[in-house]
């Protein structure tokens, strides 16, 4: 089942996008059942993107998700959320005057990994080929190739060898770059 019939991207009986005419696609993009899309915004998702089950991407500010990147399972990307460290209280069921709202676009960058269950919180720039371990709370940007817990970065990826091996991807025949699902 393809619920939406956006081209090129594989969507399922569960999945919800809010706001699709919002999102700019890319090709060969799966969006898992039980995922939710609020786009408020402008949210650019890039060529051969998955996005995991029960992810959700809300907080109405602007998303950029490069090309080849991976939101695992469970993950939350929060364009917007309420800071009440100084003086805002309450929720979405009062003004906006009263809140302390801090709403802020995300970037991830072409070849980035969030693993399941983080959180990416707003203002956050994820760079080029940077992996994140699952159960982080990415609360500031983090450099390329970098792999990391929460915002520590504990190693390196190999970006010689991943562009290396994308290298062999750009000149192998479409139909063998593609997924299953997609076939």
């Amino acid at each position: 089942m393809d619920k939406y019939n956006i081209p090129d991207v594989k969507t399922f009986e569960y999945t919800k996008i809010i706001g699709l005419e919002n999102i700019d696609f890319g090709k060969y993009i799966i969006i898992d059942d039980f995922t939710l899309i609020y786009a408020k915004e402008k949210i650019t998702i890039g060529n051969y993107v998955h996005i995991a089950n029960f992810s959700s991407i809300t907080g109405g500010n602007k998303l950029t998700i490069g090309n080849y990147a991976a939101i695992s399972q469970g993950c939350r990307i929060l364009t917007a959320t309420d800071d009440f460290k100084e003086w805002g209280f309450g929720n979405s069921t009062i003004a906006n005057n009263y809140r302390n709202i801090k709403s802020i676009p995300i970037s991830i960058g072409d070849f980035c990994i969030i693993g399941a269950n983080s959180v990416v919180l707003p203002g956050v720039t994820i760079g080029e080929g940077a992996t994140v371990g699952a159960n982080s709370v990415v609360t500031k940007s983090l450099e390329p190739w970098g792999i990391y817990i929460g915002n520590k970065k504990v190693g390196e990826r190999n970006k010689e060898e991943v562009l290396k091996n994308y290298e062999t991807f750009t000149t192998d025949l479409e139909s063998d770059k593609i997924g299953s699902l997609f076939k």
